[in-house]
């Protein structure tokens, strides 16, 4: 299970980067595809075509929470534009705007065990 390539997307400060490291530091496999920045729908796949795609999700003012962002709602709108094929196409879709950043490793864990 833990040779398994996992890709990580989402909108900015939805939690990727915490994510990824939680499930590295458990040994896993997980990378950010930074589909969020290419227009290029299908860059998720093309790129890395992981075993588990995981989409994070995180509403616009979560994001300005989260990360001092300065974008306008228009920027975070594209981000989620951009990121349609990868929502379309994940295995697993979390709302991370009321999750503390263990329970999300933790729904990814229980996933992944129950899936494989």
């Amino acid at each position: 299970m833990k040779n398994l390539s996992i890709g990580i997307v989402g909108p900015c400060a939805a939690g990727k980067s915490t994510l990824i490291a939680g499930l590295r530091l458990r040994g896993y496999k997980a990378k950010h595809i930074a589909q969020e920045h290419s227009y290029v729908q299908d860059m998720w796949q093309r790129l890395t075509n992981p075993d588990i795609l995981i989409y994070l999700d995180a509403s616009f003012p979560v994001t300005l929470k989260r990360r001092k962002q300065n974008w306008t709602e228009a920027e975070y709108q594209e981000q989620i534009l951009r990121l349609t094929h990868a929502y379309q196409h994940a295995d697993l879709i979390i709302d991370t705007d009321l999750l503390q950043p263990k329970q999300v490793v933790d729904r990814v864990l229980s996933f992944i065990h129950s899936n494989n």
